[in-house]
This record gives structure tokens, sequence and C-alpha cells, in this order.
């Protein structure tokens, strides 16, 4: 037997022992689903915005696998629980016995639920509880941190384990469920979920809704607020603050035409509706897939469509990552890495491989540069270690443009041909399904290297899931358009080309992000304040050009930056900004009294998260 052919031998033992047992249970959730699964979940809550909380019940429907287990397992973080009542065989709702744990920082509590003295496996259990006003996925908002000032403003953000936090349920992406929600909330203010929004809807009675397709806890979603809507297409539409809905409708014109591309290539969009919610800046990511609704930042509203691959990203994880999903953030590539891959492929066919080639070599290059701040550890797309902190597995960008340059590789040595049927196969057979990479090595083995054995070694493969860096093997995108632009960058930084001559009128975003990344330490304060006044860099409506400006002035030390930076800071609150520029700014003596009397201000603006992550930074970690 040859060694290559030992080592498939091993991983498909490896990998039936899995199947075996489905996989192991998820380190970050209390739940034992390999006793009971939930199959779907109802919510009926009230949203209190003096008192900064939800209340009501929760009621869970239960697909038992161990025929003599009594104890059902659930994740909760800070929720206070009043009751439990269970649905006996006669039909009738009887109360059952609870405990909740002591605070775990990074999982919160366990809570037990004691159904021993039953007749039998109940099918239903019901939680009435109310959530904290700290509640980590929510964000309350004030009215003056929103658009009109009149209305107060609330939205969730579940990802990763947060969704614990306002519905105790079993908290990890190895379970699916189905939910549907009754949503009491004050007059004049829009609820929307990741669920069947209508369009139409008053909220006369309440706000109902229903998700009929099977999804994991953390693309659970809620927004509250002045809210108003415009359709895009038969099956897309945009939802936004009424002082920001026309921008948005003008900026995701595009949307219907998304979804269309993304069908032709992995078969069809099986969500019903593509809707969008345009969040407060305080939202703390670019987007959240949350299926049915994405969520989004305001800050990728440039006025010109220039930075829509954020919806292309989105919109791809409603193949990867929501239809198919990692089993445990462990294998969290398989959720970010494919969609960054698919993103690529949509802005291809929309818009042309030029557009495709720009945007995907400046992603290369970010990834390659953002190894020398990147553990090596944690530069895998599979960490080989057992670890029950979600931080090791999600704070790092790599996995994103890594994975997708994996399957990128798979695609130039396959060609298109073999490579797309075999990508859309893994979404057809794996659909509404949590999975592991060990099942994705098999379908690979099985589907693609069988039949063309030399296309990637076991090395190969090897080194792409568990070793650091990006494999030499890899092959860089090279666009012609950007190589022209080293030229000017290289004549500018020197001195031979004025800033006046800087011919930019027909640059793109991605051009100038490129630009401005490859001057960062390298072009002095003088040459950014020209640059500044000649292009008005710091007042950019591109908030991806104003931050990586930003950044190169606080580098050089260009202080007459100050106040504009001040007021990004105050009025932007994703993370993708802020953690670096605050960063940039501890860094250095001189700035670090500044950055401090700025985040004083701006913190309570900022979601938890971002708090959080922010907090690290100017405490030096």
């Amino acid at each position: 037997m040859k060694t290559s052919t030992l080592l498939r031998a091993t991983a498909c033992a490896v990998f039936c022992q899995l199947s075996a047992h489905a996989y192991a249970l998820d380190p970050l959730s209390y739940a034992r689903y390999d006793q009971v699964k939930t199959s779907a979940l109802h919510m009926d809550l009230k949203a209190d915005f003096a008192k900064k909380t939800l209340s009501g019940h929760a009621e869970l429907t239960l697909n038992w696998i161990d025929k003599s287990a009594r104890i059902l397992d659930l994740d909760t973080r800070a929720l206070t629980v009043s009751k439990v009542q269970a649905l006996d065989a006669s039909g009738k709702w009887v109360g059952v016995r609870h405990t909740i744990d002591k605070l775990d920082a990074e999982k919160g509590q366990a809570m037990h639920i004691d159904l021993a003295a039953l007749p039998a496996q109940p099918e239903k259990v019901r939680i009435y509880y109310r959530t904290s006003p700290s509640a980590t996925a929510l964000q309350w908002l004030a009215p003056v941190q929103t658009m009109s000032g009149k209305q107060p403003f609330m939205f969730s953000q579940s990802q990763t384990i947060d969704a614990r936090s306002w519905v105790p349920l079993q908290d990890t992406p190895a379970v699916r469920f189905t939910y549907s929600a009754h949503i009491e909330a004050p007059k004049d203010l829009r609820v929307v979920m990741s669920a069947d929004n209508d369009l139409n809807a008053t909220g006369k009675g309440g706000w109902d809704f229903k998700m009929p397709q099977p999804i994991p806890s953390y693309l659970l979603a809620i927004g509250i607020g002045e809210i108003d809507v415009r359709a895009l297409g038969s099956r897309t539409g945009v939802y936004a603050e009424p002082k920001r809905i026309g921008a948005a409708a003008y900026e995701f014109i595009d949307t219907e035409k998304m979804v269309a591309a993304a069908e032709s290539l992995y078969g069809p969009y099986r969500w019903g509706r593509y809707d969008m919610l345009v969040l407060p800046p305080s939202f703390p990511i670019g987007g959240m897939e949350n299926p049915r609704l994405t969520f989004l930042t305001p800050t990728m509203i440039a006025g010109d469509r220039s930075l829509v691959d954020l919806i292309a990203h989105e919109l791809a994880h409603s193949w990867s990552g929501n239809l198919v999903t990692n089993a445990s953030w462990k294998h969290w590539w398989l959720n970010e890495g494919f969609t960054t891959y698919v993103t690529t492929r949509i802005l291809e066919s929309l818009y042309g491989s030029e557009v495709a080639d720009m945007n995907l070599q400046l992603e290369q290059e970010e990834a390659i540069a953002s190894l020398a701040t990147i553990p090596a550890a944690k530069q895998a797309l599979l960490t080989k270690d057992p670890d029950t902190s979600s931080a090791n597995y999600t704070d790092e960008g790599l996995a994103y443009p890594k994975g997708a340059w994996f399957l990128r590789t798979l695609e130039q040595r396959a060609g298109r041909a073999v490579f797309d049927p075999f990508l859309r196969g893994w979404f057809d057979q794996h659909a509404f399904q949590s999975v592991t990479t060990e099942q994705f090595v098999a379908y690979l083995r099985k589907n693609l290297l069988a039949k063309n054995p030399k296309l990637l070694t076991d090395a190969e493969l090897e080194e792409w899931l568990h070793g650091a860096g990006i494999p030499a093997s890899a092959k860089r995108v090279a666009s012609t358009r950007l190589a022209a632009l080293d030229a000017t960058r290289a004549g500018w930084l020197s001195g031979a080309t004025p800033t006046a001559r800087l011919d930019t009128k027909k640059w793109t975003s991605t051009e100038w992000m490129k630009f401005l990344n490859d001057i960062d330490n390298k072009a002095t304060a003088a040459q950014l304040k020209e640059l500044d006044q000649a292009f008005r860099l710091a007042k950019s409506t591109n908030n991806e050009i104003a931050f990586r400006f930003f950044r190169a002035s606080i580098n050089a030390g260009y202080a007459d930056v100050r106040m504009p930076l001040e007021a990004f800071l105050m009025s932007v609150g994703r993370q993708k900004f802020v953690v670096p520029l605050y960063a940039a700014l501890r860094a250095k003596p001189a700035d670090k009294v500044f950055a401090e009397s700025v985040y004083k201000k701006a913190r309570a603006r900022y979601h938890p998260a971002t708090q959080t992550s922010v907090d690290k930074k100017m405490a030096g970690k």
C-alpha cells in the first residue's frame, strides 16, 4: 500500500468514526445535543426600552435522541428565569424544576431543566424569562444616537455565542431549528427579524414572524426602531432609518442581479426573500448574514456603489454558512473562506474579471500583510488542538482570504468546468446541515481528488488546513490596473510625480485603497497633507478610503488630521475601522492622550463587542 493510499485510508477511518458519532460536542455550548435537539423555537416577547429588556417566554420543541435522557441542558447568559413548564402527555403545561449554574465569563451559564418527574419525555418546554439590560447580543440606542433623534433603536448581534443572552436555547451551530415569534414593541416602531418580513406589515396587534427553514442559533436576529422600507425587486428590499432609506435604495439597486448571478453558479436561492437592514453606525461589523434579512453597516454606503462587494459577501452566505454551516466555530473557515471565494465569483459575473481581479489582489495583499500581526498558531484554517475560547476561532480575519485562496487553488488546477459542479454539489448535498472540515475533506477526496489524484497532494492539503501562513504554491492574482498603479505610487513617494499631477479621475475605490495601503508608513506628514488638500480624503464618503488615509496619517505623524479623525471615531462604530485606529494612536506617545480623550467620549456610542475590543487595545493587549 502506497503512503498516500495509507493516508487516505486513515483519513477515511477517522471520518467514518466521526460520522458514527456525528461530531464532538461543541466546547462553547453546554447543550447535550447528542441526547436531545431543538427542532423548533417560538418566542413571545415584549420590548421595554425604558428597562432595556426583552421579556416573555421561549417555547422549545424537542427531538429526543436518547430515550432515557431526562435533563435538558441549555445555554444562557444573564437571563432572569421566573418559571419553566413542560407539555405533558395529556397536553397540559406543568411546572418543572430548573437550576442555573454560576457564570462562566466566556460561555455564560448552563441551565438544567429536570424532567424526571414526568412520565415521558415532553415534546415541548417553555421558559419564562427576561433579558439583562447589559445583554451581550443587544444594543439599546437612545433617540440621540439615531438619525432623526426622535425614537430609540435596538438591534441584535448573536454571532458567535451571544444568542444565549437573549434566548435560552442550545446555542451552537451544530443545532438547527425553525422558529416563529410574536413581538410587542412601542407604537411607531417597526420590528424586523431574520424571518419572513412583510413589507406591508403595520404591527397592529404585535409583530409576527415565521422562519420555515431550519437555522442555527447565531442567525437569530431582531431589530426595532424607526424603520422605513423600499422594494428593490420582486424578492429583494431594503430597510433603513427614514433619513437613510433613499441612499440605501440607490446603493443596493443591483441586489436582485446579485441573487440571480449567485443562483447561476451555485443553485437556487432557498430562503424566499433577500432583504437587508441598514443599522445605525454603532453596528460593530460590516454585515451579518442573518437569513432573509442581512444586517449591514451604514459605512458601506459610499454614494457611488463602490463598496457593494459587502452585499455580495453577505448574499454569498445564503449558500456558504446559512445553507451549509460550520458545526462548531473551530470550523469557521467553512463559513467565511467559502463565502469569500463565492463573493469574488459573484463580482466577476456582474462586473467583469478586471473588477474581480483588483478586489482579489487587494484581498491577497492584505492577507499576506496581516501575517505579521497574527500569531503563527492562529494562521491555520483548522487548529488541531481542542480549545474552549471562541476568540481563538474567529478573532482573526485570515480565515476569509486563506480559505478562499485554497478554493481558488483547487479551481485553478481543476478548471471551472470541473470545480464549479464540485462546489455546487457540496452545497446541494449538505443543504441545511451543519458540517465539519473532516466532512469536507471526505467530500473533496471522493468527488474531486479521486478523479484527479495529481491535483493536490496530501502534504499540500495538510499545509493549507493546518499550516501557518499562505503556502508557497499559492498563485497570486495580478491585476494589470493595479500593476500600473505601482509606478504611480513610486513616483509620488520619491517626489518625481507631484501631487497635482496624480491622475486619479478614473481610479476605483479599490485603486485608492491599494494606493493608501502602499504608502502607509512610507509617506511623510507633508505628503499626506498635500494629498488631503488635493483630494479631501479625510472627508471622503467612502469609509474604506477614509480609514486607510487616517491610518497612514497617524503613522506619519500628520497631526492636522485630528479633527476629522475624531469626527470619524465619534460617528463610526465598525470594529474593522475603529480598533486599528485606536491601536495606531495608542502606539504613539504623542497621540496616546488624544486617543484616550476621544474614546472617553465615544465609548458609549459603540456596541458592547466594539467596547470590549477597544478596551483591550487601550490597555495595551
